[in-house]
């Protein structure tokens, strides 16, 4: 009966974030291997907890490749934006901050802003690295 509990939480939890996965999103892969793991050490509510647990694990922003940050080091400074909000990483920067994409890693952006440049994934303009 253990099982079946065990296994209809984590196959809940599966098809909850079923379309999040097909998209890559690690917050979703993360959520699905913390509920396994969570499910197999302590039971339903461990696939609960589990759950949590991975999907913010799994959500965490991947730092560029090396040679990304050393393209963008490399790079003229450009004209510095502006701007109020904080400049972090995991936010999002301001709709007209204008990106550069980086021409060897599409996945990347960058940009200068506050006299900082800025590492940027041009679909969610979320800022990964903030370079001094």
């Amino acid at each position: 009966m253990k099982k079946i509990i065990i296994l209809s939480a984590a196959m809940g939890i599966a098809a909850a974030t079923g379309a999040f996965a097909q998209e890559g999103n690690g917050a979703a892969t993360g959520m699905l291997g913390g509920a396994a793991t969570g499910a197999i050490v302590g039971g339903p509510i461990g696939a609960g907890v589990g759950a949590v647990v991975g999907a913010v694990a799994g959500g965490a922003i991947d730092p560029p490749p090396r040679e990304v940050v050393t393209y963008v080091q490399e790079q003229p400074m450009q004209q510095s934006v502006v701007v109020q909000e904080p400049i972090a990483v995991g936010r999002a920067v301001p709709e007209t901050v204008v990106l550069t994409p980086v021409p060897q890693n599409p996945k990347y952006s960058y940009t200068v802003v506050n006299q900082q440049r800025v590492i940027v994934e041009p679909q969610s303009r979320k800022v990964v690295q903030v370079i001094n």
